[in-house]
């Protein structure tokens, strides 16, 4: 799909540009759609045009995937050499694997299990069996769990539990590197790996470098560059306009409600955190354009073509069939509006696409607009965003790196529509953040980025910093944030 999208982007014939507006135009109608919710209440006439809007994706997708097949049969194929060739000598790329075994003698399917293949700059790869999934799989929902309470004591006793199964029989193979590329699987994709404990009770940011990757093969198509067509751009502290629900009167629903919860029923409260943040980027970034208030909508961001540095600081979120627990006010998560249990009976059609359910919050979100810009920018509509030449996309908000795990295909999500869209790399979280906490990260963050530090080193410094302060050595608070993709300094040095 990147390659397919790429292709179109390059190409000077407008039909293929005219096929690609299509498609966004498809994307956004859907989005608008589903999420939105019908009114008057639903119809048949209402499913029907879902679903015909979905055979109309279908067909777009798989034409532009034809007229790009001519460049997939010129691209070179992807061996270990030329992966090999892309390792930087004082790295190693380590790739995750859920696979079920098979017992071929009694032709018996055995319980799931994880692996670990490690891949040098030179010699030959190595693997190692991991453990049982249902095993893995429990201790990364146990220690997510402590990650996201700063309170909670038993969080380096659970990093270390699941450093022992996933990272532990890895380092024998990684020898001396310290920069560590990580393609992770399953539910795997949602840890911090930095945040692990080794068998010396340090936390892993303090020997390793993490630099995620939704398959080793990004390391090809990194090495591809284009130019970057716009300054930074900056959207923060969006007016969402008037919510339906305080914190005081706000319910949830009923234990055990199914389907991802319509976004009518979402209320966003304002950010004024993000405001700052906004103003001392600024600063920073004195080229960077500014939208806030009513100019932070959707359709700002979808006109800025290629700006070399995006960066959103609002409320993301991710909708989870069975709807989560609330977040605190001062968060950059989601808020349930004040609605009635009967409201959450199962919608006729069920929001299938992940990248429906994960996506940000901007102007307008809370008076639910009919229209395109209705103020909430779905991962499908982000994966449309021209963002070929975008050296770094920041997501200051909640949730932003968590989707859908689909195991051997990554994470459905903003992050897998990031990588769609062309971004060379992306930040984003993987838990409710504070906003206090989040605004420090980032302009620290941003300072490094200026002194011409790495994009990856920029984080990593950072938490390093964070993590050496008493207030601030919970996880939680450095550990929230992780990198994905290009990890060289902004003029794309290593």
């Amino acid at each position: 799909m990147i390659d397919s999208i790429a292709t179109v982007r390059r190409s000077l014939d407008p039909q293929d540009h005219a096929l690609l507006d299509r498609l966004t135009t498809t994307r956004a109608r859907l989005a608008t759609l589903i999420l939105g919710g019908p009114d008057p209440p639903e119809t048949g006439q209402h499913r029907a045009t879902i679903y015909n809007l979905e055979e109309q994706l279908e067909q777009l997708e798989a034409d532009i995937s034809r007229r790009s097949a001519v460049f997939r049969v010129a691209s070179q194929p992807v061996t270990i050499a030329a992966i090999q060739a892309a390792i930087p000598p004082e790295a190693a790329l380590v790739e995750f694997v859920r696979f079920n075994a098979i017992d071929f003698q009694h032709n018996k399917r055995l319980s799931p299990r994880y692996a670990a293949y490690v891949l040098h700059h030179h010699g030959e790869p190595a693997w190692i069996k991991l453990g049982y999934t249902i095993i893995i799989d429990a201790a990364v929902e146990a220690l997510r769990e402590a990650l996201r309470d700063p309170n909670t004591q038993e969080v380096k006793k659970l990093a270390r539990a699941l450093d022992a199964q996933i990272m532990q029989p890895v380092r024998q193979l990684l020898g001396e590197k310290r920069l560590v590329l990580l393609s992770p699987d399953g539910v795997l994709h949602l840890v911090p790996f930095a945040a692990l404990v080794d068998e010396q009770e340090r936390y892993l940011a303090e020997q390793y470098r993490f630099i995620y990757l939704t398959t080793g093969r990004d390391l090809l198509r990194l090495q591809v560059k284009a130019q970057q067509a716009q300054g930074p751009v900056v959207v923060a502290n969006p007016d969402f306009g008037t919510p339906a629900v305080t914190e005081g009167n706000r319910r949830l629903p009923p234990v055990g409600a199914k389907d991802a919860v319509n976004v009518a029923q979402l209320a966003f409260s304002p950010l004024s955190g993000t405001a700052e943040e906004a103003r001392m980027l600024k600063t920073i970034l004195p080229s960077a354009t500014v939208l806030m208030q009513s100019s932070a909508t959707k359709s700002a961001i979808k006109d800025r073509a290629a700006p070399s540095i995006l960066h959103i600081a609002t409320h993301g979120f991710f909708l989870e069939d069975v709807v989560m627990p609330s977040v605190p006010m001062t968060s950059r998560g989601l808020l349930i509006s004040d609605v009635q249990p009967e409201d959450f009976v199962a919608p006729g059609v069920r929001v299938e696409n992940p990248l429906l359910r994960s996506g940000l919050a901007l102007a307008g979100a809370n008076t639910h607009s009919s229209g395109e810009d209705d103020g909430i920018l779905t991962a499908l509509e982000a994966s449309g965003l021209n963002l070929w030449g975008t050296k770094l996309v920041v997501l200051s908000a909640c949730d932003t790196g968590v989707g859908e795990v689909k195991n051997g295909e990554g994470v459905y999500g903003l992050r897998r529509a990031l990588v769609l869209a062309g971004a060379e790399t992306q930040m984003m979280s993987l838990w409710p953040v504070s906003d206090e906490g989040t605004r420090d990260l980032m302009i620290a963050y941003y300072k490094a980025l200026q002194a011409g530090q790495g994009r990856g080193e920029a984080l990593h410094q950072v938490q390093l910093q964070m993590l050496a302060r008493p207030d601030r050595r919970h996880p939680f608070y450095w550990a929230s944030f992780i990198q994905a993709g290009e990890w060289a300094n902004l003029d794309g040095k290593r």
